[in-house]
């Protein structure tokens, strides 16, 4: 039997955008699992019914990673755009071509209006090399903000901009305290990827 002392949350679908504000969050620091933390909250947000997308700004296109198994089987939208890292590409107008489509992607799905949870995975990576412009995200992200106030939107990457940092509602800084990189250990199938 439970406790009549404790309050039982109700949480209805149909008046989920009306009772919500939704948030500008960051994930970044040199520590590893900020795209980790952003696919935890996909994942949360997915088991509440709401309809999520993640897009990856570099992660290679042709790659397959164990988040795009698990996020499928949740019904998550996920699109890999990258070539590769810059330093697989060695290619800068590339990356830069790479990341204004990625980005036009993530437009659309913001001005769609079809869904609760957008994460942009490696996004300041792109603004942090200069691929892209911080200010003219972050004007596109506050017009979308203003029109669908109850959007939340998650980017991930090393080395966030301060106007970005000043701009989001919540800011997560992974710090590195120890890296089994440095004791020889490579990165691992379903840890790393």
């Amino acid at each position: 039997m439970s406790d009549p002392k404790q309050k039982k949350y109700k949480w209805r679908r149909e008046d989920y955008r009306e009772k919500t504000r939704g948030l500008l969050i960051v994930n970044t620091g040199d520590g590893k699992g900020k795209t980790t933390c952003a696919i935890g909250l996909i994942v949360r947000a997915a088991g509440q019914g709401l309809k999520c997308c993640m897009i990856q700004f570099m992660k290679s296109k042709t790659d397959r990673y164990g988040e795009h198994v698990s996020l499928e089987k949740l019904g998550v939208e996920v699109h890999t755009m990258g070539d590769g890292f810059t330093w697989d590409t060695q290619d800068k107008e590339q990356d830069i071509r790479t990341s204004e489509e990625t980005w036009a992607l993530c437009v659309e799905k913001m001005r769609s209006g079809e869904y609760d949870l957008l994460v942009f995975d490696e996004l300041v990576y792109v603004l942090d090399y200069g691929f892209l412009d911080t200010e003219a995200i972050l004007k596109e992200i506050r017009e979308v903000r203003e029109d669908q106030p109850a959007l939340h939107i998650v980017v991930t990457g090393r080395n966030a901009p301060e106007a970005l940092v000043e701009a989001a509602d919540l800011v997560t800084e992974m710090t590195e305290v120890k890296h089994p990189f440095h004791a020889g250990i490579y990165a691992q199938q379903g840890i790393e990827f």
